[in-house]
């Protein structure tokens, strides 16, 4: 009896600590910069103030024996960042194509484990290779398309391996950071589609309610911090995709306490517009070549016909 009191106790010291993270998410991040004008000088104005940090952060992490941060920063270099910022975990926000002349704007919102360190070190399932390969994929389907791909890293990300990552606490930093971006991108004439992944789906439901966006893409997620489509109080299209081999399957899909996101988006009482995303595991939704990049670049260009349901 005295074994399973003990256990009962441990079992609610760790929901209290994890709720703890959910009110008391990680420091937050400094504000992102206000969006300059979206005219070619300005832009690139913005692109090579950046620049500079970049380099003067590489040299510092340099310096510092920080090797595998120096390498991730100097990958970074010739991008057209419209924000960099490398105090702590790090934030930045890369453009590809042409912002000053785009339509429609797609805005990739990383999951868990994403710093600067992990910017442009993992591939496609890093923000940088995802946005590098989503751009290309959408250019094959539609060469004429006036579309922006936007790698947005806005907010701390939670460890895989925290009690903060089971928590909303995080997200709803980076829900508060995302709404005046896309209202930004809004007003300047922009139609805007969210494309989220894992950890960073909870932010995108977050963010939801009334945002001006078209589309809202999840892949991989573990619950979008709301009962159903409807729960989330938007007009746009909300889609969900998993890989039929994503250990995120798995994640329980509970809110109790703090600790969980909800219901399921790829179920059936969620209403979400499914997508075929194969096999290509939680890491590979922007793998080129595969069924669930071709979707989520149907879907940045804001074409639902085209998506392999």
């Amino acid at each position: 009896m005295r074994l399973r009191r003990t256990s009962v106790i441990a079992a609610i010291a760790a929901a209290v600590a994890a709720t703890t993270a959910a009110v008391y998410p990680s420091a937050p991040a400094d504000r992102l910069q206000p969006m300059p004008a979206l005219t070619a000088p300005a832009l690139a104005a913005r692109y090579t103030a950046d620049a500079h940090q970049i380099a003067r952060a590489a040299s510092a992490a340099s310096r510092a024996g920080n090797t595998g941060l120096a390498q991730s920063l100097d990958a970074m270099r010739g991008g057209q960042f419209l924000d960099f910022n490398a105090a702590g975990q790090g934030l930045a926000v890369e453009v590809f194509g042409n912002l000053a002349t785009a339509t429609r704007v797609a805005i990739l919102v990383p999951g868990s484990d994403t710093s600067l360190a992990t910017f442009d070190s993992r591939g496609t399932a890093s923000p940088e290779g995802a946005g590098r390969a989503l751009t290309a994929q959408a250019r094959g389907l539609d060469p004429h398309a006036r579309l922006a791909v936007i790698a947005w890293l806005g907010y701390l990300t939670p460890s895989t391996l925290s009690p903060a990552v089971m928590t909303s606490g995080d997200a709803g930093q980076g829900a508060d950071a995302l709404r005046p971006f896309v209202e930004d991108l809004v007003r300047h004439g922009h139609q805007v589609a969210l494309i989220c992944h894992s950890y960073g789906s909870v932010a995108c439901g977050l963010a939801a309610p009334h945002l001006p966006v078209t589309d809202i893409a999840v892949a991989g997620s573990p619950g979008m911090d709301a009962s159903s489509v409807r729960a989330l109080h938007t007009t746009a299209r909300v889609w969900a995709g998993r890989s039929t081999s994503d250990w995120i399957r798995h994640v329980p899909h509970v809110h109790f306490l703090g600790l969980g996101f909800g219901q399921d988006p790829m179920a059936a009482a969620f209403g979400a517009r499914i997508f075929a995303c194969g096999g290509s595991g939680h890491s590979g939704y922007f793998k080129p070549g595969s069924i669930a990049l071709r979707n989520l670049a149907q879907i940045a260009l804001g074409n639902p016909a085209g998506v392999t349901r």
